[in-house]
């Protein structure tokens, strides 16, 4: 069995990028940074961080869901920004995910991310539950 397997979403991942959706290591889940790209590329939410973030962990959910996970799972994030105004009320997002059990997290403000229009890329660990591997015919993606 390869050290770790590819988790891919519902949505076809697209070929020029060289990096995973996510990858599981034994009942570790490594989310890649996201930001609020629909599946044409187009920003959901444009100007409004808060609407950003809840998407971006929509597109958390499902690839949690993939392996057995949930946003309980999940034990660290990493959140870029590219502005402060309206940050403090992403909160909430994580209020109503997290449900007051918080993972630890980073904030960094950036001069900007890859994708234009993106305020916010967020990047995630889970702790996953103990479940067997995926068998090789039944990979997410």
């Amino acid at each position: 069995m390869p050290a770790y397997e590819v988790i891919m979403g519902p949505s076809p991942w697209p070929a020029r990028y060289t990096f995973s959706p996510a990858v599981r290591a034994g009942n570790l889940l490594f989310i890649s940074g996201m930001t609020a790209g629909d599946e044409s590329g187009k920003i959901v939410g444009p100007g409004d961080i808060v609407a950003q973030t809840r998407y971006i962990f929509e597109k958390f959910a499902t690839l949690l869901a993939a392996v057995g996970g949930g946003y309980e799972h999940i034990v660290q994030t990493t959140e870029y920004v590219t502005t402060t105004e309206n940050y403090g009320k992403t909160a909430a997002v994580r209020r109503d995910l997290f449900k007051g059990r918080f993972p630890t997290a980073t904030g960094v403000i950036v001069a900007g991310l890859l994708r234009e229009g993106a305020l916010i890329e967020i990047s995630a660990i889970a702790v996953l539950p103990d479940l067997p591997p995926l068998p090789p015919g039944e990979r997410a993606g």
